[in-house]
């Protein structure tokens, strides 16, 4: 029997910013990273290229990764599907994966619709439509080195993370850069 331990939760969000210190206040999440107007080099959704113009923000509550993702426009997306403008909640799960081919196939013949792919770099990431057992979507992410590194040094964050913190350390604009994923 395969295993999927979950390492985030995600939520559609109107106001990353906002988000982030609600959590942070309320829970003591954070500090959130922000990638504004994220951008990858390769993504299909539903079979198309179509791409909606999406800033996401991870930051860790205990071991459990938080992602905000805020969607800018109406083009078509995974969030647009459970979300209409100014609607906000719960959007999907996490599982990172070894095997990201093996656990793509599983996912499929489990039944479950391949919603959205993308590659960044060694980068790759898949949701599937999971609503009918998880309330929300799935997503399997592939765990190359740069990745654990990343994710470790967010949790390192939320770690030295006190009360009255800023509830964001980090902000960029677009994807992350080619050195951080492993293209240059």
């Amino acid at each position: 029997m395969a295993t999927f331990p979950l390492f985030q939760q995600a939520y559609v969000v109107n106001d990353l910013d906002h988000a982030a210190g609600e959590w942070s206040r309320l829970l003591g999440a954070g500090p959130f990273a922000i990638r504004q107007h994220h951008r990858a080099p390769r993504f299909e959704y539903r079979g198309t290229a179509q791409e909606a113009d999406v800033s996401y923000a991870f930051g860790y509550l205990g071991d459990m990764m938080i992602q905000f993702i805020e969607q800018h426009d109406d083009t078509p997306s995974i969030y647009r599907e459970m979300y209409g403008p100014g609607e906000e909640g719960f959007h999907h799960v996490a599982t990172l994966v070894h095997d990201f081919a093996a656990a793509r196939q599983y996912f499929l013949d489990q039944g479950f619709e391949l919603a959205c792919q993308l590659q960044t770099g060694e980068v790759d990431a898949a949701y599937f439509d999971t609503r009918t057992v998880t309330g929300g979507f799935t997503e399997i992410h592939s765990d190359p080195p740069i990745i654990i590194e990343t994710f470790a040094s967010w949790r390192d964050a939320h770690a030295a993370h006190r009360p009255g913190d800023p509830a964001v350390f980090e902000r960029r604009v677009g994807s992350v850069s080619a050195q951080q994923i492993g293209l240059a």
